[in-house]
């Protein structure tokens, strides 16, 4: 995703935390959802959005539910502050700019979108036949739906994420194999990292689930934090040890990643690219070998410092393998014991990943 499309998904996010079931606010949206009356919200006080407001009461009261459902029953819109713990107004008249365009029919959703637009900030219009409540903020627009119908696709979506963390396990133990062996290609790294954002964007997708469940969402939270526990670190990591370009640090390329479309996703020529390499396809042949960050980062109680020192002195996973404990030994940050330790540790996850790679 481009810097400006992240933005607008974290506006969405802060968006959604206010109205998720069990905030006050949702249960007034969904008392007048009940009541099927209708409703035009603006959640700011900004100048921008009282310039635009003829009439109404000025209450500000703080808010409750109950004072919402009331206030709906009136035909015009109910501001509220930016924070939504007071109702300033009430029965108001919005007079957003009539020459901005808006896809919506009917009067109370144009009048919401052309507000949002208009003013940048968040309006909610509560459907009177639809039955349905519909976000706007910005240029953006989320609709948002009951909350058994967004459990079910959060589940669907978890489902996904399994299949997908699954084929990423894959990858990444096929990779550490290789690595042990010197036998990467850029390949194995693009399909490492190209696993790793499918994971991360599925991931996002089903945040935004949670934030909109509110209490419900408790179980699926758990699923989430454990299927992408250290997946964004171990992407990280690979980035470190095949980025050799000085001039490109590693928040650039996971920028760029994130800014491939799903369809330029698919393409590993475009991860080769970022990295520097030709978008030809012959590129992903190339030989490639590891700087270490990633296997040593995995070894018990060895801090980044030292495995930042043990990269700097050897310049390469191969060479650090190669290494006798007293090679290692005199690397700044390394004693004998912890010479050992790391000899023990590499030998063990190579046995590891060699036998999980024949399973």
């Amino acid at each position: 995703m481009e810097k400006e499309e992240l933005t607008k998904e974290e506006d969405i996010i802060e968006t959604l935390k206010l109205l998720a079931p069990g905030t006050p606010l949702r249960e007034g949206l969904e008392n007048l959802l009940k009541a099927k009356t209708g409703a035009l919200i603006v959640i700011a006080d900004s100048d921008s959005v009282m310039n635009i407001l003829d009439g109404g009461f000025h209450i500000d009261i703080d808010f409750s539910p109950a004072y919402l459902y009331e206030l709906g029953k009136m035909d015009g819109a109910i501001i509220l502050s930016s924070d939504a713990k007071k109702i300033l107004y009430a029965n108001g008249q919005l007079i957003p700019d009539p020459s901005i365009h808006s896809t919506e029919t009917g009067i109370r959703h144009r009048i919401a979108e052309q507000v949002a637009k208009e003013t940048g900030e968040i309006v909610i219009a509560i459907s009177q036949r639809r039955n349905i409540i519909t976000l706007y903020k910005g240029h953006q627009k989320y609709v948002i739906q009951e909350t058994p119908r967004i459990l079910s696709k959060a589940n669907q979506a978890i489902q996904t994420l399994e299949k997908y963390k699954i084929s990423l396990n894959k990858a990444m133990a096929r990779l550490a194999a290789l690595e042990f062996e010197d036998l990467v290609t850029i390949y194995d790294v693009a399909l490492v990292l190209q696993r790793t954002e499918m994971v991360m964007r599925i991931a996002n997708e089903i945040e935004k689930f949670i934030y909109e469940l509110g209490n419900e969402g408790r179980l699926v939270s758990m699923q989430l934090e454990e299927l992408v526990d250290n997946v964004k670190e171990e992407g990280r990591y690979v980035i470190y040890d095949y980025n050799t370009n000085p001039e490109i640090d590693h928040i650039t390329i996971e920028n760029a990643i994130k800014s491939l479309s799903s369809e330029e996703l698919l393409n590993l020529t475009n991860i080769s690219k970022i990295f520097g390499y030709s978008n030809n396809i012959n590129a992903l042949d190339q030989g490639v070998t590891s700087l270490g960050y990633r296997i040593l980062a995995k070894i018990p109680r060895l801090p980044l410092n030292v495995i930042n020192n043990l990269v700097k002195e050897f310049n390469g996973l191969q060479n650090i393998l190669k290494a006798s404990t007293d090679k290692l030994d005199d690397v700044e940050g390394i004693g004998e014991v912890r010479a050992k330790a790391i000899k023990e540790g590499l030998r063990r996850l190579q046995e590891k990943v060699l036998l999980e790679r024949h399973i």
